[in-house]
């Protein structure tokens, strides 16, 4: 199962969209995880690229991966996060959520997957 999101969409729409989708897909998934992930990744692709090219969201047997696509082909740079208000933290927050995490080419920019296996039956 699959959703798809073409950009441009804000991080509020964004974690809408999917946390409906993991409610009804993926009852397994640490949601706040998940969301967080999802809002860091496409607030960030607005702010740093200009706009975010696509969000997918994908469930199978395996796991569930988030996709977000951008126009810019350059990898994100972790930056010392500023206590004084001047951020820096989301991409480690990115990081230390996933389990897998990956700055992939894509036509025109990057696509960033982030992913969580799913549980043993």
């Amino acid at each position: 199962m699959e959703i798809v999101v073409d950009g441009p969409v804000t991080g509020t729409q964004a974690r809408s969209a999917a946390a409906r989708f993991l409610a009804e897909h993926c009852p397994w998934a640490d949601a706040d995880a998940v969301l967080l992930v999802v809002s860091e990744l496409v607030t960030n692709a607005a702010r740093h690229t200009g706009a975010l090219g696509r969000l997918r969201l994908r469930v199978d047997a395996g796991g569930l991966s988030v996709t977000v696509e951008d126009g810019d082909p350059r990898p994100p740079v972790p930056r010392a996060p500023d206590l004084g208000g001047g951020g820096g933290f989301g991409w480690h927050m990115v990081e230390r959520l996933a389990e897998r995490l990956a700055v992939l080419p894509a036509p025109g920019g990057k696509r960033i997957e982030a992913a969580w296996a799913a549980p043993a039956v």
